[in-house]
């Protein structure tokens, strides 16, 4: 259903409005649910609680703090893939929080206001206004409300791999109107959406479509015809957007630099992982999650153990040497998913299947193999085959999140990106793992293991871990 009384930027406004209007009924929301949480279920366990008096109307000022942060970041002006919005959001709250307690502190205020409270409503923030806030802004999306018509510039891999990244990121709310680019060669549409044809005639298509942005995703222009272009079109929609041809090289994290007098754009390419900072970071972030994750999963472990030793001949605990930071090899361990014969098994498999062979060379494994056993089936569906290396992660041979551990003889394979993927430990999952998992060709991997080092950040890892729950409980694309 879609509101079609208004014009686009009175429809916009509304929807902003509604946004703003629905973040304030969701905050709150959390100020009660918090004051519930504080009065009723914290002294179950902690006894000598101070009571309260709560009204919204005492700590009606937190509100325009959190809503300032929020309007200063861009959450209303600007707009975010769901994961980079989730970022912003968390970032918001935690700006909020600790402005808010450093008013109290400076206010000497501390007394006069539940601590706990405030602490549990941000709380309740970093975990659900990104999932409240993505859910309301699809509702208003599905009404028409904030939708930005686009026309992508180029019908080449550029444009429909813009296409691709606009549809497969509902979040942002984009709706591309078509496509335009040189005169026709035969072809009317790209996956349903129309093809305008004359470049030169692209300000008719911006008045009849009622274009917001205009993507140009046409690499291959040559700097006077791009800039006729983007002088043509700038003054007549709101945004426009350059997709440069930078594949392979790191993206995330990157900064524009201006240099004014030249008229000139520096692209900043950053290498995370080798300031000693980050990488620190990594490790310590490993470390503690990894022994929280010990402690949670040794139960577990031991009676997986138990099981795979009744189930089939052979030791539960398999290692095998894999390839680790800086092309040092390590002892890799996993649980025994296989019968003791396996390598026997898969030399005749080659020998004798064509078939099993070509899959063989295209992913290195197979999607039925014969190889492994029925417990081992189940473990590799679920991945608690990988259980055992929380050890290694401890141990500082791998990180929870990191390229795969590739085999010694895998080290050829991976040619110019073998320098770039060894230079950090590998992990236990991945960015390859939430791409599809075995579904992906190898040569898919190695590129994925290759983009996760160069655009590597914390939040990157926090949110392949999320990634990889939803993966490992839908059993997507497992082996």
């Amino acid at each position: 259903m879609k509101i079609r009384v208004f014009n686009p930027k009175m429809k916009n406004r509304i929807g902003v409005f509604l946004l703003v209007s629905s973040d304030i009924l969701t905050l709150s929301a959390f100020f009660y649910l918090s004051a519930f949480i504080r009065d009723n279920i914290i002294p179950l366990v902690f006894h000598e609680v101070p009571v309260f008096e709560y009204g919204i109307g005492m700590y009606y000022w937190i509100f325009p703090i959190w809503f300032f942060i929020l309007a200063y970041e861009g959450a209303y002006s600007k707009r975010f893939a769901f994961w980079d919005e989730a970022k912003l959001l968390s970032k918001c709250t935690l700006f909020a929080s600790l402005t808010i307690f450093t008013v109290l502190f400076i206010g000497k205020q501390g007394a006069a206001f539940s601590r706990i409270l405030l602490l549990t409503m941000s709380l309740l923030s970093l975990l659900l206004f990104p999932l409240i806030r993505t859910s309301i802004k699809r509702l208003l999306y599905s009404f028409g409300l904030m939708k930005r018509k686009v026309l992508i510039l180029g019908t080449g891999e550029a444009g429909r791999l813009a296409l691709a990244a606009l549809r497969n990121e509902p979040n942002l709310g984009y709706d591309v109107a078509g496509f335009i680019d040189e005169e026709p060669n035969g072809q009317r549409d790209i996956d349903g959406v129309r093809i305008h044809r004359y470049i030169d005639k692209i300000d008719r298509y911006i008045k009849r479509g009622v274009i917001h942005d205009i993507v140009i995703a046409k690499p291959e222009l040559d700097k006077q015809r791009l800039v006729r272009i983007i002088n043509a079109i700038q003054h007549k929609v709101e945004n426009t957007l350059y997709i440069p041809d930078i594949s392979g090289i790191a993206v995330l994290g990157t900064e524009l630099r201006h240099f004014f007098n030249e008229q000139t754009i520096v692209i900043e390419i950053k290498n995370n992982l080798a300031r000693p900072f980050n990488y620190m970071a990594k490790r310590l972030f490993d470390y503690t999650a990894g022994s929280i994750l010990f402690l949670l999963l040794i139960i577990p472990i031991l009676i997986i153990s138990i099981l795979i030793r009744i189930t089939s001949k052979g030791p539960a605990i398999f290692m095998q040497q894999r390839i680790g930071r800086g092309g040092r090899p390590f002892m890799c361990y996993k649980f025994r998913t296989m019968y003791q014969d396996a390598e026997e098994r898969l030399k005749g498999i080659l020998e004798t299947d064509s078939k099993a062979r070509a899959e063989w060379e295209e992913y290195w494994k197979f999607r039925n193999d014969p190889r492994v056993t029925g417990l081992g089936n189940f473990l590799r569906k679920t991945s608690l085959d990988e259980l055992p290396q929380i050890f290694n992660v401890l141990k500082g041979e791998m990180s929870l999140v990191g390229p795969r551990p590739y085999l010694p003889r895998e080290r050829d394979f991976l040619k110019e990106f073998a320098e770039v993927i060894l230079s950090v430990p590998p992990g236990i999952t991945g960015l390859w793992q939430v791409s599809g998992r075995s579904n992906t060709s190898y040569k898919y991997r190695v590129s994925l293991d290759a983009w996760y080092v160069r655009n590597w950040n914390l939040w990157l890892d926090i949110v392949i871990l999320i990634k990889t729950i939803r993966v490992v409980l839908k059993k997507e694309g497992a082996s």
